[in-house]
């Protein structure tokens, strides 16, 4: 999504397209921001001589280059393509078509609300971005947790966001759980339950009150081995909680994650 009133910070990665090879370097765009432009000298190519320039750039291509100067006058920016590995530049792209998404699913969510992208970005867009930490995470979060999504807000926009998420969005996580049936008989018993249940901070993991005995424990992460591990380390310290306060514990792995 382009950052209309925005420049990058020197060491940001950014996402440009190359408009002009000339013999000491390239001139380039600035893809996420608006009426920004950049330069490559050759120097800033590659690692080692650099004999011709075309052998490393095009016109009309488009890679990742790291901010070396700025001048906010000129609107332009000094950039530097050797000094951005191929990991770091598969994460720019891969972070740069997401916002590209995020930008064609927000004008979707604004034509259901018959409202502007900009009106809607300033209504709820930024505030999940805050929240989220970029606009495709949020519909990434809300195609994986639709009933606790933004849960407690009443805004008309909720459900229209919701919708085209649902839709258009496939989530990234595995999640994996099931339920927790725990017993004591002591006076303090409820109270000791409560501390058995006490997992510490573990990432995406979630126990909720079912009526009891029964607690509903849900994990997710992006990696179906990782769920696996974190929900084995979760029940193997319930577990030990349990058995060093007395209270019964047993657990139910939810029939569809076998």
């Amino acid at each position: 999504m382009e950052k209309m009133n925005d420049i990058p910070e020197i060491g940001d990665l950014v996402v440009v397209t190359v408009t002009k090879v000339e013999k000491f370097g390239a001139e380039v765009k600035l893809d996420e921001y608006k009426d920004l432009n950049g330069f490559i000298h050759i120097a800033e190519v590659a690692n080692g001589w650099v004999r011709y320039i075309r052998d490393h750039l095009r016109e009309g291509q488009k890679t990742v280059c790291k901010v070396l100067q700025i001048d906010s006058r000129r609107k332009s920016v000094d950039l530097s393509l050797k000094r951005v590995n191929e990991h770091q530049k598969r994460e720019k792209i891969s972070e740069w078509k997401n916002d590209q998404k995020a930008e064609k699913l927000m004008e979707l969510v604004s034509a259901s609300l018959k409202k502007s992208p900009e009106e809607c970005m300033t209504e709820f867009g930024n505030e999940l971005i805050e929240k989220y930490g970029s606009l495709y995470s949020a519909f990434e979060e809300a195609a994986t947790e639709e009933e606790d999504f933004y849960k407690g807000t009443k805004a008309k926009w909720r459900n229209a966001f919701l919708k085209i998420a649902t839709q258009n969005v496939q989530s990234p996580f595995v999640k994996i759980g099931g339920t927790i049936e725990m017993y004591s008989l002591e006076s303090k018993g409820i109270e000791k339950i409560k501390n058995c249940l006490d997992i510490g901070e573990i990432a995406d993991a979630t126990i909720r009150y079912a009526g009891a005995p029964r607690y509903l424990l849900k994990v997710r992460d992006r990696e179906y081995k990782s769920a696996e591990d974190k929900l084995k380390t979760i029940i193997q310290t319930i577990s030990d909680n349990c058995k060093k306060s007395g209270v019964s514990f047993e657990f139910i792995r939810d029939s569809k994650d076998k």
